[in-house]
């Protein structure tokens, strides 16, 4: 992972280069520029998407030194003590400690962590959480912005608000130009470094059509950029999506279970689905994926089988929500994830993944819970998504009701989670360096 602000490039070894912010190195693949040692650029994803010169490096890294540090230090001032409360020899203790010590989890071990019921022991879980990202990636924080450019699907999934068979869904479909003004904006005047551009199955919209979007969406702005568009593209959009400078994949598998998938999914197979995310992975696309918690029929070992199977898919991003029953579905009515679940499961993701693998903090997870955010950042997680859909749009997306941040601004949106990484010691690694520059001189500019 690397940070929204210029780094150092300190080598470079064909495609890769190491990249120096503050002292930390950082490793990314350049496919864009001839660099050197001492040059400076932004990186996101693992990729290089800019370069940038010294001039203007060294006045936002200047901006940024002191608050960089200061976050650090106010990060790992939050860090509890291990094991508080817990016996040493307990087999909780047992396995956090292993997870700690980076050890692999067993499916008996996360089956376990995501049964616990004794909140002394939900604490230590997300406490060890918390403490294992601290120590591998630090105070960053990924926060990536997203567009929802289509509610048109061609699927009729039961437990999706924008499925095929609800009649009484608005639908739309943003033009093209619509999507490269919201990412021209996000880019330009917010500082996004990170976006995806995501749809229901869309088939309407010519894979070819899609090409050209990503295409000049990536000629025209410095971003690393990622789909979510459904396997309706096909192995060969993939690739054609790849080409035109796509590098990141949105698939969640929803579940582990074949039969629970079945149940859920009458036009696909779990088969087909984990298909086609291996062969983005092959590709070379940075894979996210992920599940439901709280689907009905769903146990702890279903859910302790989903956390291995995004490490064994290759998954650099865990990204789990609750669900969340649409009340123009199948499942209306049925049982909602609570915060207590997706806590265990924030953190069960956290122990179990690869040291570079990302957690989020769901956009489904804060609209149960308006504590989500803070409680799910010190129980592991490292990533947020804010929404740049339009305000005309973004009801309409309607993939479950009453979304977290339907109608507010991007504005309000970077103001609020911005004050929270602040609240909790954490760099934003993804937006802000227009938008918080002003606000971190002043800062500066007011502290004794």
């Amino acid at each position: 992972m690397c940070y929204a602000i210029p780094g150092r490039v300190e080598s470079v070894e064909g495609r890769h280069v190491a990249v120096s912010y503050y002292g930390q190195i950082k490793r990314a693949v350049n496919e864009l520029y001839s660099l050197s040692p001492g040059d400076y650029v932004y990186a996101q994803g693992g990729f290089v998407v800019q370069k940038v010169s010294p001039a203007e490096a060294e006045i936002i890294l200047s901006t940024w030194k002191e608050l960089f540090f200061e976050l650090q230090e106010l990060d790992s001032a939050s860090i509890r003590p291990s094991l508080m409360n817990i016996a040493p020899d307990s087999k909780l203790a047992e396995i956090l400690k292993a997870a700690e010590d980076v050890k692999t989890l067993s499916e008996d071990d996360l089956t376990f962590l995501l049964s616990l019921e004794k909140r002394s022991e939900i604490d230590a879980l997300c406490g060890a959480a918390n403490r294992l990202r601290h120590s591998i990636s630090q105070s960053s924080c990924c926060v990536h912005g997203i567009i929802e450019i289509s509610n048109n699907c061609r699927n009729s999934c039961r437990y999706c608000g924008i499925n095929n068979s609800n009649a009484r869904l608005s639908r739309y479909r943003m033009s093209e130009d619509e999507i490269l003004s919201a990412a021209r904006e996000a880019v330009a005047k917010f500082g996004f470094k990170s976006l995806v551009l995501q749809s229901g199955e869309d088939c309407a919209r010519p894979i070819d059509e899609l090409v050209g979007i990503v295409r000049r969406l990536q000629k025209d702005n410095p971003v690393f950029l990622i789909i979510s568009f459904g396997e309706y593209v096909g192995w060969s959009g993939l690739e054609a999506l790849y080409d035109a400078g796509a590098r990141g994949l949105l698939t969640r598998f929803e579940t582990s279970n074949p039969e629970i998938f079945s149940k859920l999914h009458p036009d696909s197979t779990l088969e087909e689905r984990l298909a086609f995310i291996r062969r983005a992975g092959e590709i070379g696309y940075l894979i996210t994926s992920g599940g439901l918690v709280g689907l009905p029929g769903q146990n702890k070992r279903d859910l302790a089988r989903d956390v291995l199977l995004c490490r064994e898919l290759g998954s650099q991003m865990y990204s789990f929500g609750p669900f969340i029953p649409h009340p123009d579905t199948a499942l209306a009515g049925r049982r909602t994830a609570s915060e207590i679940e997706m806590l265990k499961v924030t953190a069960a993701c956290r122990l179990a993944a690869p040291p570079e693998a990302v957690v989020p903090v769901t956009s489904a997870f804060e609209t149960i819970s308006r504590d989500a955010r803070k409680k799910a950042m010190q129980s592991g997680a490292n990533s947020l998504m804010l929404n740049l859909t339009p305000l005309k749009y973004r009801a309409m997306y309607s993939i479950y009701p009453s979304r977290a941040h339907e109608s507010e601004s991007l504005d309000a949106q970077i103001a609020d989670a911005t004050d929270l990484l602040k609240s909790l010691g954490r760099v934003p690694m993804d937006i802000g360096i227009r938008t918080q520059r002003a606000e971190i001189s002043t800062s500066a500019s007011t502290t004794p």
